[in-house]
């Protein structure tokens, strides 16, 4: 793709922008999400970091970073992915979502771009990560979605150096940027928030049949490993046929190989009046998913050991065990299958996982 600065009087530096087109009113329409956020001169989109400028959209955070943290794999999350490497990680600013209960609400709500504090060119991160150690980069911590230009070029230069990428996304992309943003990731993780559309309107401002339109896209035509979670928010998405529901789609629809995270949410943002998850909560809902068929049903954010093991769907038994995100028992051979019944278990997996362990290092790049 490929980044062509210019300087805006507005915004400052910027990069044009592909997914966008002029309408006869005159304003110009952003084309990269449902949200198609309709702009006049110098308007920003919601998500704060796409704007309008000389009659096109650009990107106003291109190169420039909310910081960058070496993470262990599992922590995206993603069981199926090289376990136990590190992960260089790393966000902008802004959202296109409105999700009341946002985790990382600091950085996907940020109105102030000159938080952005860190700057690096992709070829410094590719460069970076394979310095560091790292086996893979995540764009993490808010939607790639909204910095799609800086993500895919830092995949192409990632993946010149042999590293990998990581998109965590909520899915809620149009077709074309989603097939230039997920075709460029090696693993993708989707946020499935919930399974009715009264909770995706009222809650995270978006639409459920568009999201479900990305993970079934992701799944069948998509290269990339897919893996989904789920924050389990009381009151609002816990209940047991919502789960249900939700798990018998991802089998009907996906297949029963898709891992599904269910992970715990604390207060925060919006929500400060809902008490956090119960690791109960998670594990009936794990329960509750794999009594629908899904094969790898996990629990995330806290200290659960069954829910956080891969367990053989053939025979049983525990192939990587895990307590948080270090991997104390891996019983897959170098093609990933179970050592005990030779059966394959899908994902991609090395001979022996990486020794990150539980550890989260932040880094300073330059450059």
């Amino acid at each position: 793709m490929g980044a062509t600065y210019r300087h805006s009087a507005t915004f400052g530096d910027v990069v044009d922008t592909t997914y966008w087109h002029l309408l006869d009113d005159g304003r110009v329409q952003c084309d990269i999400c449902p949200r198609a956020c309709r702009l006049h001169e110098g308007q920003r989109g919601l998500c704060f970091v796409r704007a309008r400028d000389a009659d096109a959209i650009v990107s106003t955070t291109y190169g420039r970073s909310s910081g960058y943290c070496i993470d262990p794999i599992e922590k995206k999350p993603l069981n199926h992915f090289l376990p136990g490497t590190p992960v260089l990680s790393f966000g902008t600013a802004g959202c296109n979502l409105t999700c009341k209960f946002c985790q990382n609400w600091d950085i996907s709500k940020s109105r102030d771009i000159d938080t952005l504090a860190d700057s690096a060119s992709p070829e410094t991160i590719a460069d970076a990560a394979v310095r560091l150690g790292c086996t893979s980069v995540a764009f993490t911590y808010n939607d790639p979605v909204v910095f799609l230009e800086y993500a895919v070029d830092t995949a192409h230069a990632c993946r010149a150096k042999g590293i990998r990428t990581v998109g965590v996304t909520a899915g809620y992309i149009e077709p074309g940027p989603r097939a230039d943003l997920f075709g460029a990731m090696d693993a993708i993780n989707i946020d499935l928030k919930g399974f009715t559309e009264e909770y995706y309107h009222k809650v995270c401002g978006g639409h459920l049949d568009r999201v479900l339109e990305s993970i079934e896209w992701a799944v069948h035509e998509c290269p990339a490993w897919i893996e989904l979670t789920t924050l389990v928010v009381p009151g609002h998405n816990d209940s047991d046929e919502e789960v249900r529901k939700m798990a018998e789609w991802v089998v009907s629809h996906l297949g029963p190989d898709v891992p599904m995270h269910f992970s715990a949410f604390h207060p925060d943002w919006k929500m400060l009046d809902v008490p956090p998850t119960s690791p109960a909560s998670l594990q009936r809902a794990r329960r509750i998913a794999m009594e629908a068929g899904v094969h790898f049903a996990y629990t995330g954010n806290v200290h659960d050991p069954d829910g956080d093991t891969t367990f053989c769907p053939s025979c049983g038994s525990r192939v990587i065990e895990r307590d948080w995100y270090e991997v104390l028992r891996y019983d897959l051979d170098a093609q990933g299958c179970c050592t005990h019944c030779r059966a394959r278990l899908p994902g991609v997996f090395g001979e022996a996982p990486g020794t990150w362990g539980r550890r989260r290092l932040p880094v300073t790049l330059h450059g």
